[in-house]
């Protein structure tokens, strides 16, 4: 039976998963230590936990180390095909050049699909991990505090624990002292507390048993006491990136629902801000609308920067990962019109347009998509357009040459 694939293809497709493979190999090791090093750094993890995290880390690198892989290994084989003359020959035979270039092509389009894939589901599974390895280091830094020094204090939130002693996860003696909003603090003390985590909130929550809570009063009076009789839980942020979840770690279809909330919620605002304009102009309140925190400005301004920087992830993970497939184009005939020179030449050719052109624009648009100033849905593409174009008139030089 004749195969489907016919032998010069799939002997061109074998040359280029070998480079490919190693050349990825090597490059996700390198770049993998930049990873760990960036991670120790920001988040203050230990050997212990920087080995826990390191297989989450590798996915990360992988977005930016296929596209230059392909790169390379396009430009070796290619490279090495057309420098012995292979190319010409298949060319005598009546063998089209893009038939040659095919393999690399399909290769390019298979891992831009893994790339999406990659962003989309592991990245943001992968970061969840290193989360939840960071929140299991904080937890053992929490009670070994309280531990050796019977006290903790947490001053962005305003918040001091004192123990008298701790038994496992269990705090003998606790006050809990916090601060509110207006500045006042209120104190918690117990007989003991049971400490526990919710590692998808990230907070350290306090079960308080048999508690005497002191509420301030705001005119200088002595603070009110009552008792707690039961359970109560307090609880209250670990020292952890809090906040709305980065874009670039959430997958495809939360972001798809947390623009549909967000729409939905300036949809609420555009038409309370009607209402209030209306009373406004029917009370004479000018001096009002003048405000800047006139009907929920300020949460327009804050919800519309969310949506710009989520609708610039949404489409910039797209052009992202498709750039695998239109570096492809460019390198396999670039790397066949240079045969006569080395394939490192071939591939500094390629990359150094790359580096010096197609990230400083791409990253360029991305900011002034994220900044609300131009539409992510053209903008992202920009820079593999630019890079498609080159490829098409390379392609042309090839076919005729």
């Amino acid at each position: 039976m004749r195969p489907f694939i016919p032998l010069l293809q799939r002997y061109v497709f074998g040359e280029l998963l070998r480079v490919f493979a190693l050349v990825l190999t090597v490059l996700t090791v390198l770049t993998m230590f930049v990873g760990v090093f960036q991670e120790a750094t920001e988040r203050g993890l230990g050997p212990q936990q920087l080995i826990q995290v390191l297989p989450y880390i590798i996915p990360n690198m992988l977005p930016f180390t296929i596209p230059a892989t392909l790169l390379m290994t396009v430009s070796v084989v290619y490279g090495r095909i057309a420098g012995d003359q292979e190319i010409t020959a298949a060319k005598a035979a009546g063998i089209n050049v893009l038939s040659l270039m095919g393999p690399a092509f399909f290769l390019g389009a298979v891992m831009s699909v893994c790339t999406l894939v990659l962003t989309d589901q592991v990245i943001p599974w992968a970061m969840a991990n290193i989360q939840r390895t960071v929140i299991a280091a904080v937890e053992e830094i929490f009670l070994d505090k309280l531990r050796t020094e019977h006290q903790l204090r947490y001053r962005p939130k305003g918040i001091d624990i004192t123990v008298t002693d701790v038994d496992g996860s269990t705090l003998i003696d606790p006050v809990f002292r916090y601060r509110n909003s207006r500045g006042e603090y209120f104190t918690v003390q117990a007989r003991e507390a049971q400490v526990d985590f919710d590692h998808e909130r990230g907070m350290a929550i306090l079960n308080m048993k048999d508690a005497v809570v002191d509420v301030p009063f705001g005119d200088g009076k002595s603070p009110l006491q009552f008792i707690q009789k039961g359970d109560h839980p307090y609880e209250f942020p670990l020292p952890l990136e809090n906040g709305q979840k980065k874009p670039m770690y959430m997958s495809l279809s939360k972001i798809d629902r947390e623009l549909s909330e967000i729409a939905e919620r300036r949809k609420q605002l555009e038409e309370r801000r009607v209402v209030e304009a209306a009373m406004s102009l029917t009370l004479g309140g000018f001096d009002r609308m003048a405000s800047s925190t006139f009907a929920s400005g300020p949460e327009l301004v804050v919800g519309s920067a969310r949506r710009d920087r989520l609708r610039t992830e949404y489409h910039s993970r797209f052009s992202l990962a498709c750039s695998c497939f239109f570096f492809v184009l460019l390198g396999s005939p670039f790397a066949i019109l240079k045969a006569k020179n080395q394939f490192l030449t071939s591939f500094l050719y390629c990359f150094g347009p790359i580096v010096g052109v197609y990230y400083p624009l791409v990253l360029g648009l991305v900011t002034q998509a994220k900044r609300g100033h131009m539409d992510p849905a053209w903008s992202t593409w920009v820079g593999n357009i630019v890079v498609f174009l080159f490829a098409l008139v390379i392609i042309r030089r090839v076919m005729r040459h």
